[in-house]
Parts: C-alpha cells; sequence; structure tokens
C-alpha cells in the first residue's frame, strides 16, 4: 500500500469510527459464543438498520450471511468481513472517481445542495485537487441571497489564487452565471465551479431558478452544465433520501458528494442511497483538509465501515 493510501485509509478509518465503534460494539455482544441462528440474524439486521441501512438493504445482507453460514459458528471479525464483502459489491457500481483533465474546452461544474450540507467548503477542496492537476479553475459565487456563502467562496478563492465571480445580494444568479462563463471563455479557464442556493424549503423558487441557470449557460455552452453534483451531509440521516430525489427532479444530477462522514454514527446511509438511486460517488469527505476529501472507493469504505484493518490485511472466514 502506498504512502498516499496509507494516510488516506487512516483518515478514512477515523472518519467512520463513530459507525464503525457503534457498529462494532453491539455486534461485539450480539455473537459472543453464538451460530448465526434466526435469532441472531434479526438482531442483526436491527444493528444495521440503527446503522442507517434501509430496512429492505439490512434484510438482504443478513440473507446473505444466512446462506453462507446459517446455523454455524461464527465470530464478530467473520461477520464483519461477510457484511464487508456484501456492501463492496453493492457500492462497485457507483463508486466513479471525478476525472477532469485538459480538453481545450470549458467544463462547467455546477454544485448544489441544501444550506450547510458543505458545498462551498467542498468547492474549495476540489479546487486545490484540480489546481494540483494543472487545471486553470475560476469559480462562481450563485448563491446570491446568501452574503455568508459568497464571502466564503471570496476567500478561498483569494487563498488558491483563483477568480472568483460574485454580484450584488439578491442579483439574478443566471445572470451571473452567464457572466461568468463569458469571463472563463475568455480567460481560456479548464474548470468553471458554479455554486448555487439550497433553499429546498422553497422548492419551486429553487426549482425555477436552477432550470434558469442550466438555460442561461446552454445558451453560450449547449453541453453545460458538464456534471452536476450533489453535495450530502452525512448527518442529516434519512433526509438525504428526500434531498437526493428532490434535486433529481430539479436539476438532473450527475452524481453525489457525500460530506461530515466524521460527524456521525450512520454511516449506512450512504450504502442506503447506493442501492436506491444508483447515481455515481464521486467523492466522500472525513474532516476539514483539503486531504479529508478523496475520491470514493468501494472496498474502502465497505471495511472501514465495519471497522476492518486493510494495512494489516483483511481477516480470512
Amino acid at each position: 500500500m502506498s504512502q498516499q493510501k496509507t494516510l488516506w485509509w487512516q483518515r478514512l478509518k477515523q472518519g467512520l469510527k463513530k459507525t464503525s465503534d457503534q457498529l462494532g460494539g453491539q455486534l461485539r455482544q450480539l455473537v459472543t459464543a453464538r451460530k448465526l441462528d434466526s435469532q441472531t440474524l434479526e438482531q442483526l439486521e436491527d444493528l444495521l438498520i440503527q446503522a442507517d441501512i434501509i430496512v429492505p438493504l439490512a434484510h438482504d445482507l443478513c440473507q446473505a450471511l444466512a446462506k453462507k453460514r446459517l446455523d454455524q459458528n461464527i465470530t464478530e471479525e467473520e461477520i464483519k468481513t461477510l457484511l464487508a464483502s456484501e456492501i463492496e459489491q453493492i457500492l462497485k457500481p457507483v463508486a466513479t472517481p471525478l476525472i477532469l483533465s485538459k480538453t481545450g474546452e470549458l467544463q462547467v461544474i455546477l454544485m448544489v445542495g441544501v444550506n450547510g450540507a458543505g458545498k462551498t467548503t467542498t468547492i474549495s477542496k476540489l479546487t486545490k485537487q484540480w489546481q494540483d492537476q494543472g487545471l486553470k479553475v475560476t469559480l462562481a459565487a450563485c448563491d446570491t441571497f446568501r452574503a455568508a456563502a459568497v464571502e466564503q467562496l471570496k476567500i478561498w478563492g483569494q487563498r488558491l489564487n483563483v477568480p472568483v465571480y460574485t454580484a450584488k445580494a439578491g442579483a439574478d444568479a443566471a445572470g451571473l452565471a452567464f457572466e461568468a462563463i463569458t469571463q472563463a471563455l475568455t480567460a481560456q479557464a479548464d474548470v468553471l465551479c458554479i455554486d448555487t442556493a439550497g433553499r429546498l424549503h422553497n422548492k419551486e423558487e429553487l426549482m425555477n431558478e436552477l432550470k434558469k441557470i442550466i438555460r442561461v449557460i446552454q445558451k453560450i455552452l449547449p453541453t453545460a452544465p458538464h456534471q452536476t453534483i450533489l453535495i450530502l451531509d452525512a448527518t442529516t440521516g434519512q433526509n438525504a433520501y428526500q434531498q437526493v430525489a428532490a434535486f433529481q427532479e430539479i436539476a438532473g444530477i450527475t452524481g453525489l458528494i457525500m460530506t461530515k462522514l466524521d460527524g456521525t454514527a450512520r454511516g449506512g446511509m450512504l450504502i442506503g442511497l447506493a442501492k436506491r438511486f444508483n447515481l455515481p460517488i464521486y467523492a466522500i469527505g472525513v474532516g476539514e483538509t483539503v486531504e479529508d476529501l478523496q475520491a470514493f472507493q468501494a472496498g474502502d469504505f465497505a471495511y472501514s465501515f465495519l471497522g476492518l484493518d486493510l494495512e494489516k490485511g483483511l481477516p480470512k472466514c
């Protein structure tokens, strides 16, 4: 394992510690000197549901275990490894790195999500990563209703030496997006990342605003936005399902980034989202630094979710 991979694995495992500790502690009490019988499976299903894995999926995972080890003696580590393997298979189809490259054409990335999900911070982290890949990045602060969001993006722009296109509070977001694309094209930028408002409490207004932004930018670039990424806060729990459905309807999202996994003991919600919506998961965040946002890897998540240690090799069943 490379040093960079090892460091990320350590961050990920630490970031998911609340989830893995809670699940592992309860699992330890459950399987001590017990066979994997129907009663144990029922209790295991309850534990998975408590970790925010949706009921049908928790049931399917337990049935998969039953097919392999029903009425056999089994250890905590064996259950974890079997579960991790099943979860990895669920997550593999949606684990999709967000890869941008110099194409000679401007790539427009539309960031959507509710207020407080971490859009602006995620944009700053991605910007630094894109810069490190040699891409010329520009930003547009189209959440014109929240002055704090605009100021935060401007601060990050100054730190990263990246142009940030802004407008007065309450200005037309679509008009700003149009101006930002015009300027980014003139500057021969590789990437324009657009921060947007997240007022889901007024769904119709938000829908109209995002549709207008998309309509306006397509007047200049018919293929834009090239990505529409939903930023999800892992601490929101089951409400995340409603957010994905709403933004899928509003903006036709192309993929997900989940933030703040270090702040919850219910990281299983991501597994349920993958199963239900089958949308690409581009990256996950487990902390405040740039390095704490990394491309989503199915195996890494599955095994760290259950507190298993990849550095020492996986336990064998």
